[in-house]
């Protein structure tokens, strides 16, 4: 019985997939900038737009140039060993860090704006700002120059907050349109399917792993008033053979 429960929490885990979270694209004050983040469960992406004649700068947290602050700053020296990849040492002090954890796979300039994406892993290295594939809100500090060499950058920067939220791969849209799911839950005397067409059968099973019944799906709901209060795990087999699982709370 134990086996059976462990097999359908693991394949339930399976079944909600590793989900992608992005910012969006956010404007960034009157600097012309913008930048966005996204996130898989190993890398992060940085979009970052901008003038194409200036030094382009993010800084992640709330302390500015703290000494310690972690830096993104494309700038003349980027695709030399430089690279995108700085750390603040206060005030009107940066360097570029001796490992590079920035990868730039891209660089395009279109009617006086520079795009520049580049990818590294979630944690990066030593002193980079970990970021983590969940929703959540990540701090950042902006700020471009006169021109492409680094150097004091004046009025032209700010702060600014990007929101972490899920999205939908394509794959992923594509499987949503066939996903089985069932509400509202709790439930108290019926459960619904969406895409109950694509439903031939449900075996239903307690916490324990016991089974408790088979039922064939006729129509879009499901009689549970029969169920006693607890967690139920909904082992359903489609028309094509496949398998799809729910958690059921019974009232």
């Amino acid at each position: 019985m134990k086996k059976i429960l462990l097999t359908l929490s693991m394949a339930l885990a399976i079944s909600l997939g590793a989900q992608s979270f992005s910012s969006g694209t956010v404007s960034l004050g009157s600097t012309g900038m913008s930048v966005k983040l996204d996130t898989s469960s190993t890398l992060v992406t940085i979009t970052l737009t901008g003038p194409d004649t200036t030094f382009l700068g993010i800084g992640f947290g709330t302390t500015g140039m703290g000494a310690g602050s972690d830096g993104f700053v494309y700038n003349t020296n980027s695709t030399t060993s430089a690279g995108l990849d700085y750390t603040f040492g206060g005030i009107g002090s940066i360097s570029p860090d001796p490992v590079q954890n920035w990868t730039m796979t891209s660089n395009t300039t279109s009617a006086g704006t520079r795009t520049v994406v580049a990818t590294r892993s979630l944690s990066g290295g030593t002193g980079d700002f970990a970021i983590a594939n969940a929703a959540g809100v990540i701090n950042i500090f902006y700020a471009k120059g006169p021109d492409l060499n680094l150097q004091y950058h004046g009025s032209n920067r700010g702060y600014a907050t990007l929101n972490m939220a899920g999205v939908l791969g394509t794959n992923d849209l594509a499987s949503e349109s066939k996903k089985v799911s069932l509400y509202p839950n709790p439930a108290k005397e019926a459960v619904y399917f969406k895409n109950s067409d694509k439903i031939k059968s449900v075996d239903i099973y307690e916490s324990t792993g016991r089974k408790v019944k088979t039922v064939k799906i006729d129509g879009a709901n499901m009689n549970v008033s029969d169920l006693k209060q607890g967690n139920y795990y909904f082992e359903i087999t489609l028309k094509d053979g496949s398998l799809s699982y729910e958690k059921l709370i019974k009232e």
